[in-house]
């Protein structure tokens, strides 16, 4: 049984305690996709609470901050900015908790995304504190309860989830979890065999590296883009040079979009950086969600036919947007 029937097809929340999964009533053939197909975005949705201090953290008293709660996580960060760039149909499918489903379905909705959310009836939502400090660079340390974002499994995959679209992204978060690692797999396969090209980004270098390098590598293989920060880029390389990594992670992955924050980013081919994409100046009020944002922008300008250089400075572009604003999504639709 799915929640908020008469939705369009792809909608909706489907709840595991009546027996359901994600993918049910999505059978329908997608006439209305725009030309070139739409991207399905597979990931976390996740409510931040975003605590902005100044100066540093009081131990064992009080340190004075600006809070504020607000819908994110990667995957849905990204599937929000790239809508927000101009993809035209955006599609998510993510797993909550039955305390925040509705809310997380309104707020994306509101975004220009087609949600597709799993309610999970045994686990909370996952929550991230941000806690964003006041200096120039509005650096960010997360403190992070994935909650039911990892509880998504093969049982939520279908097939007829990739009709009309024309991109796939994984968001990396779901490799850090058996049951999502093997939805990873099912999707990889099934989007293979489609013809659909995939990108993933890696999403932690924190839960990276407990995962192991090679063993991401190996989980990760058949993705055709791989977007990784540079601190990840280097720990999946044992590299210190940020282009020297991109190079070697693209002699395993056709294309690498390696995002490197205030100086832009690497785009890497065939073991050679083939472009470096300057970075938009920007002034920084919280940099959650810019690598989100950039990924999103990216994928929006490869579905509009853009090469990858282009499409990367689209990326900065949004990432430069997302750091002068409070969480990882970019201003609502309309």
């Amino acid at each position: 049984m799915t929640a908020g029937d008469g939705a369009e097809p792809g909608g909706g929340t489907g709840s595991r305690d009546t027996g359901s999964v994600a993918g049910e009533g999505t059978g329908s053939r997608d006439t209305g996709s725009v030309a070139g197909g739409g991207l399905l975005v597979v990931g976390d949705v996740i409510t931040d609470v975003v605590a902005r201090h100044r100066g540093p953290l009081a131990a064992g008293t009080d340190t004075a901050a600006s809070i504020r709660t607000v819908a994110g996580g990667a995957g849905a960060n990204v599937a929000c900015w790239a809508a927000h760039r101009g993809a035209a149909d955006v599609r998510l499918l993510g797993c909550v908790g039955a305390d925040a489903a509705a809310w997380h379905e309104r707020e994306l909705v509101a975004q220009g995304v087609r949600p597709r959310l799993v309610v999970d009836p045994l686990t909370p939502t996952g929550t991230v504190i941000c806690m964003v400090d006041g200096g120039a660079s509005a650096e960010r340390t997360f403190l992070t309860d994935s909650g039911a974002a990892l509880r998504l499994g093969p049982a939520d995959w279908s097939d007829a989830l990739l009709d009309g679209v024309a991109r796939l992204h994984l968001s990396g978060y779901l490799l850090f979890a058996g049951p999502s690692r093997d939805l990873v797999a099912v999707a990889l396969k099934d989007a293979r065999a489609r013809g659909v090209p995939v990108s993933l980004d890696p999403a932690s270098a924190g839960f990276l590296a407990e995962l192991g390098a090679e063993r991401f590598l190996s989980l990760v293989e058949g993705v055709d883009v791989l977007l990784p920060s540079r601190d990840e880029a280097c720990l999946l390389t044992g590299l210190a040079d940020a282009a020297e990594a991109a190079a070697e992670l693209s002699r395993r992955v056709p294309l690498v979009v390696a995002k490197q924050g205030p100086e832009g980013a690497l785009v890497a081919r065939s073991g050679k950086v083939r472009a470096r994409v300057p970075a938009v100046p920007a002034t920084p009020r919280d940099t959650t969600g810019a690598g989100d944002a950039f990924t999103g922008a990216f994928l929006a300008a490869l579905l509009a036919g853009a090469e990858p250089r282009d499409a990367a400075a689209e990326g900065c572009r949004a990432g430069a947007r997302a750091v002068e604003r409070v969480g990882g999504r970019p201003p609502a639709a309309g």
